[in-house]
């Protein structure tokens, strides 16, 4: 059986609440948030190439350890794999940035 409108099931507490409006969201989402501790871009771009170098790095020794029969095949893949994504983001990310400095570059002042 469907209630009525105004039926029991109506809470009235649940009424007096209200959602944030759309400007309240987007001004709540547009407030910057250090990510991981870190305060400026340049922190937060020095860890990812750290981070970057150091997975391009666990692959080279994986693949050596899997040359010398250290590693299983399954491991050296998965490994070198990892270091070529972070490679090529990182490529990726560069390309932007070139992008980004040529199109500074032709503003004019």
């Amino acid at each position: 059986m469907i209630p009525a409108i105004g039926s029991s099931l109506f809470d009235p507490s649940i009424a007096q609440t209200r959602a944030p409006s759309a400007s309240e969201g987007m001004a709540q989402a547009a407030k910057p948030q250090p990510v991981g501790g870190a305060s400026d871009f340049s922190q937060v771009l020095s860890r990812v190439m750290v981070d970057a170098v150091d997975s391009v790095k666990s692959g080279e020794a994986t693949s050596i350890q899997g040359v010398s029969g250290k590693a299983s095949t399954q491991a050296v893949v998965e490994a070198v794999m990892g270091a070529e994504r972070t490679l090529q983001t990182a490529v990726a990310v560069r390309d932007k940035a070139v992008a980004a400095y040529m199109e500074l570059s032709r503003m004019q002042i």
